[in-house]
């Protein structure tokens, strides 16, 4: 007999339990987007709520959120809480080396940026039309001092291992994923969901991560990110790792404290059910030795 394909349905059921309907609800709702001042702007305040700690974003602040300084930059940047709770898991100091593999569209890259004094960021996006996006962003958020040392890059990320051998003090693998929610959303990209289709991505994901480990300077740290509710995409990613790599990584996993932050077996997640916020999945690695010939 042959037999039957699982559900998207079934999937997330299977792993979320109970959890799931409340889960599915929550990723359908409008998330609680924030508001951060970025580069030293002055903190926008409002009187309405906050999520983790950051003012959250009504349809009435577009006007001054998209408003240009003297210097002709925007001060405040839109994004969900958790890919800030992510980006600044990397903990970027002034004179690091940093890469940001996938970055588009480019509000972790700014999170990443605001630590810099000294050091570089290799701003990485492979597909031209989004890299015109992170393009704008830099432009139109980072002063044009700090603009001098940032480095916008559109190649595979899977050649940074091969190419720029122990390159980097920082690296962040926000990696492409099945992004669930946008799925949910989106009922034509639904349709095209199927378990093959994670675990193909979940192999492309393992492949971006190890060539961050081999781009990644001994005693530096590597985050790895993604937007799924997957185990596959997720925890199951950085077990691979740690069980096929670990003679050259270790999990360094940041302390967080966060009543909306839930703990995994290899890293963090937060989730729209509990948070309000997300889905992001991230953990941290840390590079123990060099490239072996």
């Amino acid at each position: 007999m042959k037999k039957t394909k699982i559900t998207f349905e079934e999937y997330f059921s299977q792993i979320y339990g109970q959890r799931w309907s409340v889960l599915k609800s929550a990723m359908l709702q409008t998330p609680k987007q924030v508001i951060r001042n970025c580069f030293h702007a002055r903190k926008f305040t409002h009187t309405d709520e906050e999520s983790f700690d950051y003012p959250v974003y009504r349809k009435e602040d577009y006007e001054k959120v998209n408003q240009n300084n003297d210097h002709n930059l925007k001060e405040y940047y839109v994004m969900d809480p958790a890919s800030i709770l992510c980006a600044k898991a990397l903990e970027i100091k002034p004179e690091d080396d940093v890469l940001d593999m996938c970055a588009a569209p480019g509000g972790k890259t700014l999170v990443l940026l605001e630590s810099l004094a000294k050091g570089t960021l290799w701003a990485n996006e492979l597909s031209a039309a989004r890299r015109n996006k992170l393009k704008k962003v830099i432009q139109d958020y980072v002063p044009a001092d700090l603009r001098e040392q940032v480095f916008i890059k559109g190649k595979d990320g899977n050649r940074y291992g091969l190419n720029h051998v122990e390159s980097f003090d920082k690296i962040l693998v926000d990696a492409p994923c099945s992004g669930e929610k946008h799925l949910l959303e989106t009922p034509k990209e639904l349709e095209k969901w199927s378990l093959k289709r994670t675990q193909r991505l979940s192999q492309n994901q393992y492949s971006l991560l190890c060539s961050a480990i081999l781009a990644c300077k001994t005693g530096g740290q590597i985050v790895y990110s993604t937007c799924s509710i997957s185990p596959l995409e997720n925890d199951e990613v950085i077990k691979k790792v740690l069980l096929k790599k670990g003679e050259m990584v270790v999990l360094n996993l940041p302390e967080i404290d966060l009543p909306q932050v839930e703990k995994t077996d290899y890293g963090y997640i937060i989730l729209p059910d509990q948070a309000q916020a997300g889905p992001i999945y991230f953990s941290r690695l840390s590079k123990i030795e060099t490239c072996a010939d």
